[in-house]
């Protein structure tokens, strides 16, 4: 389905994200001179086509002081991962959980991070999550990170040269 200008424009606007401020949506509609409904109406008509796939927050852990931040990498047995994945996501201790497959020489198929303030402090969460008895006896690595790129959100349409 081919996009319409209105339709560029209004996903050019999102894409460097929402404004931090009372009302992000009304501050985009009135950059783009249309009201706060018609941009809400245009992105969910977006949404439901498909022409926007994913709509979502980007947290910045370390402007808020997040410094510690882990991906531990898990070796699940493959059917016990959808129980993994639950008893970790119930937990809230984690802000990502998903499954990717094996590699050779990487026997780690669920990876989810964990951020804390300090290391110390996201071992603790680890500890926790290791509490519950579909972790317990898994065999897990911590990967800390030790720099940062930059994290955006999804690009649909890059502006033109």
């Amino acid at each position: 389905m081919a996009l319409s200008d209105d339709d560029k424009a209004v996903i050019a606007a999102i894409q460097e994200g929402l404004p931090l401020v009372e009302r992000p949506y009304a501050a985009i509609a009135e950059r783009l001179g249309m009201t706060e409904a018609q941009l809400i109406l245009a992105l969910s008509r977006l949404i439901e086509q498909g022409q926007i796939k994913r709509f979502g927050v980007v947290v910045r852990h370390h402007e808020l002081g997040y410094r510690a931040n882990a991906m531990v990498v898990w070796d699940v047995p493959d059917e016990q991962v959808p129980a993994a994945a639950r008893a970790m996501v119930a937990t809230q201790l984690v802000s990502l959980c998903y499954r990717r497959p094996r590699r050779p020489g990487w026997p780690y198929n669920l990876f989810c991070m964990l951020h804390g303030r300090t290391r110390e402090e996201t071992m603790g969460k680890l500890s926790a999550l290791r509490l519950q008895p579909e972790l317990s006896e898994l065999a897990c690595e911590v990967l800390f990170s030790t720099r940062r790129f930059k994290q955006r959100g999804a690009r649909y349409h890059e502006k033109e040269a």
